[in-house]
């Protein structure tokens, strides 16, 4: 489950917005608190409650950007609207604004349920509500509500990261990233951070030693050849941006790609699929993570990315050889648990993907780091990376 507060506002546009989504039949007003007398009107307008918090906002005179407009969203629909509800109410006590004037409408237009929060950040006597760290509170209160331990969870995360198969340094940081956290190599420890503060440490010679490991599982990639040429004459393998919808219905700037193809490998098999690009331009390279067998391999081990995202009428004909390998690579990502899994690795995650036996897969689309086939181009990719957000406060 995430929480994100969005971009600061002179004005109260997130009433419009969701009130907007209401009257489409896309959003669902679940909520509305501490208006006072307003609320025992009917038939009530956008603008009166715009009007109500623009009334009670101004006795600030130093708060510049008065709105509160946050996003509450959970993995698909593993949350109905009345638990979103009130996980919202209890983030909004938690975050001092329980007295406050706000909304909840609950969207459901996405592929994963979500509510919206907006309140206005100035209380009755004209103060403005504390928003110091605000960003790392968000995550620390929401953690608390749903009952996520954040050392345990880190705890447990490394742990699974260091059983997955995987050649270079860069490609377990990208098994955790691909979890939404961040990684970075000082003194030959990473340092692990989440929710805006470090989290946990991996020492780099454990990591290396892992490294030295690995071994390809020849007939594995052999089976996931066969399932992409059986498949990719119904999924499309082309390629394409991945963004999120925002207010005014705008879209956000691109923050990774997708298929259709990668997609039903991730639902069906376990087979994670990450592609790597830059700047919105078409993507260069890629990785594979199967979940089902805890190995990553870089795309090149399976299949050419020309060949891997080419248009489907360029298939060859598909043989029974095929339908063997796909019945075989199916059978193994369902029975996986059963079969090899330990009763003590089977936790349930709070965005556990379900029907994918204890699959490991990300439950937020994040912007993956460059190309992870040249460690040092890698390094030098994400300090420069680093280097540009620092000079750009």
């Amino acid at each position: 489950m995430i929480v994100k507060i969005l971009d600061p506002s002179t004005t109260f546009k997130g009433v419009r917005y969701n009130t907007n989504k209401v009257d489409k039949d896309k959003g669902e007003l679940m909520k509305v608190s501490g208006f006072g007398a307003l609320q025992a009107l009917q038939n009530l307008r956008p603008e009166d409650y715009v009007n109500y918090m623009e009334a009670q906002s101004a006795a600030s005179k130093r708060t510049k950007y008065p709105q509160l407009h946050a996003v509450i969203s959970c993995k698909g629909r593993s949350h109905s609207k009345q638990q979103l509800t009130a996980i919202a109410e209890q983030w909004l006590k938690g975050m001092g604004y329980g007295e406050q004037p706000y909304l909840l409408v609950f969207h459901k237009d996405t592929a994963n349920n979500h509510i919206h929060i907006v309140s206005t950040r100035v209380d009755r006597d004209g103060k403005k509500i504390n928003d110091s760290f605000e960003k790392i509170r968000a995550y620390e209160v929401l953690n608390r509500i749903v009952g996520v331990d954040e050392k345990q969870e880190i705890d447990k995360n490394i742990e699974k990261a260091l059983s997955y198969g995987f050649s270079t340094r860069a490609q377990f940081m990208m098994i955790l990233e691909a979890r939404g956290y961040s990684l970075k190599l000082s003194d030959g420890i990473y340092q692990i951070s989440r929710y805006g503060k470090r989290q946990g440490t991996v020492p780099l010679e454990q990591v290396d030693a892992k490294i030295g490991t690995f071994s390809k599982d020849i007939s594995r990639l052999a089976q996931l050849r066969a399932v992409f040429a059986k498949y990719r004459g119904q999924y499309d393998p082309a390629v394409v941006h991945v963004t999120a919808p925002l207010p005014g219905n705008r879209s956000s700037a691109p923050s990774g790609y997708t298929s259709a193809m990668a997609q039903m490998l991730t639902d069906k098999f376990g087979i994670q699929i990450i592609f790597h690009g830059k700047d919105g331009k078409p993507p260069y390279g890629y990785t594979v993570i199967d979940h089902s067998r805890k190995m990553v391999y870089k795309g090149k081990d399976l299949m050419p990315l020309a060949e891997f995202i080419a248009p489907s009428e360029n298939t060859p004909e598909i043989s029974a050889k095929a339908d063997r390998a796909e019945t075989k690579a199916d059978r193994t990502g369902q029975n996986e648990k059963e079969q090899k899994t330990p009763p003590e690795e089977t936790a349930t995650y709070t965005d556990h993907v379900q029907g994918t036996s204890e699959q490991w897969i990300p439950n937020i689309q994040i912007d993956i780091s460059d190309d992870i086939d040249d460690e040092a181009i890698h390094g030098r990719n994400r300090r420069r990376k680093r280097k540009a957000r620092t000079n750009t406060r």
